[in-house]
C-alpha cells in the first residue's frame, strides 16, 4: 500500500515547484489521495489507527503551511503597497517649501545655503548662543541669539567667524540657552527649504533638501 505521507509529499513538490497547481488544488489532491487509500486498503488488514492518525496529523500540517504562505504573500503585497504609497506621496513634496525637525543643512560648491534655521525655546532665556560645526565637528561660526520663548528664524550667509565662505558640505547648528538662574533652556531645531527629491532605498521615505535627508514625519509645514 503506498503512503500517504509519501503520495502527499510527491503532490506537494510538483505543484509548488511547476507552479501550475493552486493551493486549494493541492489540498484537493491531497484528500484524494487519503480517500482512494481507504477505499482500497484490504479489510483483512485495515489501516492501524495509529498510522492514520499520523495521517491525519500530515494533512493538518500540509493545510496549516498552506494557510502560512497564503497570509505571507497578503503581508508582503501590503508592505509592498504601503511603501509605493508613502513614495508617491513624498513625491507630491518635490518643489515645495517644508519646515523639518533638524539642525543639519548644507553648502553647495559656490557657497550657496539650502535652507535657513528656526529655534523654538521653550521658555524665556537671559542667554542665547548660536554655534555653527562642519561635518568634522570644528566650530566655524558663533554668534548670539534671541531669548524670547518661542520661534526664532536664524538665516546664515554660509561664511565662517571671518567672513569667509566655507567649503561645500553638512553643517550643524548647536543652540545653547540658559534662564537667569543658569539653568537650561530647552530648544528644538528645525530647517526650511525646498526638497528637491525624495529617497525611500532605505525603506522609510526621506525628502531632500540639498545634500541633506529628512524624514517625512519630520515635516511640521508645507508651502508652496
Amino acid at each position: 500500500m503506498t503512503s500517504v505521507s509519501s503520495a502527499s509529499s510527491s503532490t506537494t513538490s510538483t505543484g509548488l515547484t511547476t507552479g501550475s497547481s493552486s493551493a486549494s488544488t493541492i489540498e484537493t489532491q491531497f484528500l484524494t489521495l487519503l480517500c482512494t487509500e481507504l477505499e482500497n486498503q484490504n479489510p483483512l488488514s485495515p489501516v492501524d489507527s495509529s498510522q492514520f492518525t499520523s495521517q491525519l496529523i500530515q494533512y493538518a500540517t500540509f493545510e496549516q503551511q498552506l494557510n502560512s504562505n497564503t497570509y505571507l504573500g497578503e503581508i508582503a503585497s501590503t508592505i509592498s503597497s504601503v511603501s509605493a504609497g508613502s513614495l508617491s506621496t513624498g513625491v507630491g513634496y518635490i518643489g515645495k517649501t517644508v519646515t523639518a525637525e533638524s539642525d543639519e543643512i548644507s553648502v553647495n560648491s559656490g557657497g550657496t545655503v539650502s535652507a535657513e534655521w528656526i529655534y523654538d525655546l521653550e521658555s524665556t532665556a537671559s542667554s542665547t548662543n548660536l554655534s555653527i560645526t562642519n561635518s568634522s565637528g570644528q566650530t566655524i561660526y558663533t554668534a548670539t541669539g534671541a531669548t524670547s520663548s518661542g520661534n526664532h528664524t536664524f538665516s546664515w550667509d554660509g561664511t565662517d567667524s571671518d567672513g569667509d565662505t566655507v567649503s561645500a558640505g553638512t553643517y550643524t547648528l548647536t543652540v545653547t540657552a540658559e534662564d537667569s538662574s543658569g539653568e537650561s533652556v530647552d530648544a528644538t531645531t528645525y530647517i526650511v527649504g525646498t526638497v528637491t527629491a525624495v529617497d525611500s532605498s532605505d525603506g522609510a521615505v526621506e525628502l531632500e533638501i540639498g545634500t541633506v535627508s529628512v524624514d517625512l514625519d519630520s515635516v511640521t509645514r508645507v508651502a508652496a
